[in-house]
């Protein structure tokens, strides 16, 4: 997935230039050969390579300011990399400026990180092109368990799927969850047991039948992620359809991140699976999906939920539980600093089935996801303050979350569904919007 970029300089650069810009080429190999993959060097203004993703500049000199033509036929977005640390040098700014009144895309990362937030997102905006594979396991969208809540997403429609595949490239394939569950079942408690001996899970309250149910899970949908090739993240529709399965799938998508590096989303919702495949991907940051029920909501969150009251809390405006399938949601276990599978919370799923009760560390997080439409970015800075519980409710282990404005959020929100990335990540957001092309929507 490196970001393919062409190195490009000016014919009026000296001698000493010259060799600065070798000099500095080397440093940019060293900083970022993990993303990037740098093709040879070429003048501006000589037709640039199909292969190429993006633009990068070494070097920044005067004659920026007298190749307008020739920059404006490139119709590669550019990176500015002109320090001798890897990143955007201070001088460069008035440049830089001056090539975005052009019309052009230019980025110039003042830091490593923010650098590779925009090497790594261009190449992933490439995968996505290229038409990266996600898997979905489902029969009937909209109808089943909940089927009064969930006929209302988005992701169930057509149009949904049609416009994912026509904006970005992507791929989804979809399979019988009923048929994924059925091969479980044949899948005998040896090899489940093999598979799983170096799993090494922490389970409280789990019996060893049940345990073995999940294991089932991941060695099936392996076997059909084996049969299909580079798949990039996979999900079901595992709540709405639980009648076709006597487990969860929680346990297969933290194996399969663990031991595949496959992307994973809750419900099916493939929002949030193109959501977390590009912003994982991007930042590499830890993240997950959870729902968000917004003190303001009132009792519509409450019964849901079946708690009688949200905590007593100062400002509870600007409040939000994070909690989903009975505790806080589910994410991958390197993420964590608590996470144990347990026996299920909610009714709608086989009384075998599983959940995990997991957190992140307290403390800054931000909340996003990609709109419907593929055309905005919702971003909320925000604050993980405390873990709440309410014991026999639907909601055993819950995250308690605060933001600036409540009643913006209230009123921009897109979706209950929201990632929830750990520290304050507005600033590589905005880098990974803008290579989307995305407008953001900050709250």
């Amino acid at each position: 997935m490196k970001v393919r970029l062409l190195p490009l300089y000016f014919t009026e650069r000296n001698e000493r230039e010259t060799a600065e810009y070798s000099e500095q080429m080397e440093r940019l190999r060293e900083y970022y050969g993990d993303v990037a993959e740098f093709l040879p060097e070429q003048p501006v203004g000589s037709p640039v390579p199909q292969e190429a993703d993006a633009i990068v500049f070494p070097q920044m000199i005067f004659a920026a300011f007298r190749h307008d033509d020739e920059l404006k036929s490139i119709q590669l977005p550019m990176v500015v990399l002109t320090s001798r640390f890897g990143t955007v040098e201070m001088w460069d700014w008035e440049i830089v400026t001056y090539l975005r009144d052009l019309g052009l895309t230019v980025f110039s990362p003042y830091s490593i990180e923010m650098g590779k937030t925009v090497l790594r997102a261009l190449g992933v905006k490439r995968s996505l092109k290229e038409g990266a594979k996600f898997l979905v396991f489902q029969d009937s969208p909209g109808e089943g368990m909940q089927a009064n809540i969930f006929k209302r997403f988005y992701w169930w429609e057509k149009q949904s799927t049609q416009s994912m595949e026509e904006t970005f490239g992507c791929k989804l394939i979809y399979r019988s969850w009923k048929e994924l569950n059925e091969n479980a079942r044949n899948i005998s408690d040896d090899e489940a047991r093999k598979v799983s001996a170096d799993w090494n899970i922490q389970q409280e309250g789990v019996s060893e039948a049940c345990f073995l149910k999940a294991v089932k899970i991941y060695i099936a949908v392996k076997r059909v992620i084996d049969e299909i090739g580079d798949v990039a993240g996979v999900g079901a529709n595992c709540l709405n359809e639980s009648f076709y399965s006597d487990t969860t799938p929680c346990l297969a998508w933290n194996m399969l991140f663990e031991r595949d590096n496959i992307i994973f989303a809750c419900e099916g919702d493939t929002l949030t699976l193109l959501s977390t495949y590009i912003l994982y991907r991007s930042m590499e940051k830890p993240m997950m999906m959870t729902n968000l029920y917004t003190f303001l909501v009132g009792m519509a969150a409450l019964a849901h939920e079946k708690i009688d009251k949200f905590p007593d809390i100062d400002d509870p405006d600007n409040h939000a539980l994070g909690v989903h399938c009975g505790y806080f949601g589910l994410t991958a276990r390197p993420f964590c600093s608590k996470w144990t599978v347990r026996p299920k919370v909610l009714a709608i799923v086989n009384d075998d089935a599983i959940m995990v009760d997991c957190e992140l560390p307290k403390g800054p997080i931000t909340l996003a996801k990609i709109y419907p439409g593929f055309k905005k970015l919702s971003i909320i800075k925000a604050e993980i303050e405390d873990y709440v519980q309410y014991p026999g409710s639907d909601c055993r282990n819950g995250a308690l979350i605060r933001y600036a404005d409540g009643h913006k959020v209230m009123d921009e929100l897109c979706s209950h569904h929201s990632l929830i990335i750990s520290g304050n990540v507005v600033p590589q957001l905005r880098q990974v919007a803008r290579v989307f092309g995305w407008q953001t929507v900050e709250l």
